[in-house]
């Protein structure tokens, strides 16, 4: 078991809100310039949300092109190349020594205090699972472990969170489970998104407006 190392580096692994790169599982119901909208908002909330919880350093790992939505005070570094393991494991290898946690853009309803847990308890592992049977939150003490545990894991499938998991399991870490999250993958996992946000956060905000356009 770890020692308590002080607040993590806080990553999010996210791609440019473009219409037609991204939440392509929207259309239909939403055109593709709506659920780039719905991107956008997610992630604006996630970074603002980032922004509110304790941190080392916070760093937005990016395929794309930063724009307005990105608040002061990430650093930003262009996603490596191939698939979404590969992906996860190039951001961690940003980090220097000390804890990190990952997260994505699916997930706008996370709060400061989930993202506040990691690195406080002296474990060695945070694991945030997804309603889909994937994971919103990877949490490592020792952020050079990440080629090791995640690469290889089968991404984007049923079975991609509980994997992810037993990887952490077999390598004999001491792993906190944090709260079953639902990612915005449909247009009923974004209406039951938008019921769990503040009513004033730009995900909610801009399922509204979605849902007034269309009356």
């Amino acid at each position: 078991m770890s020692a308590a190392m002080g607040p993590a580096t806080l990553l999010v692994i996210a791609k440019e809100p473009v219409p037609g790169r991204v939440k392509t599982r929207l259309t239909p119901p939403y055109t593709s310039q709506e659920a780039a909208a719905l991107a956008e908002a997610a992630l604006t909330d996630t970074l603002h949300t980032v922004l509110r919880a304790p941190a080392r350093r916070r760093v937005l790992v990016l395929d794309g092109t930063p724009g307005p939505w990105l608040p002061p005070g990430f650093e930003v570094a262009a996603q490596v190349s191939g698939g979404l393991d590969e992906r996860i494991v190039g951001a961690f290898e940003l980090c220097d020594d000390g804890p990190a946690l990952l997260v994505g853009m699916d997930t706008p309803h996370m709060s400061v205090d989930l993202l506040s847990r990691v690195g406080q308890d002296g474990l060695d592992a945070w694991f945030g699972p997804a309603s889909d049977g994937g994971f919103w939150a990877l949490g490592l003490a020792a952020p050079a472990r990440a080629r090791s545990l995640v690469r290889g894991v089968p991404m984007s499938t049923d079975r991609t969170g509980a994997i992810q998991r037993l990887r952490l399991a077999q390598a004999g870490l001491t792993v906190r489970d944090l709260p079953s999250l639902r990612d915005v993958d449909t247009a009923a996992d974004a209406a039951a998104v938008a019921g769990l946000c503040p009513p004033s956060s730009r995900f909610a905000t801009t399922m509204a407006s979605l849902a007034q356009a269309v009356r």
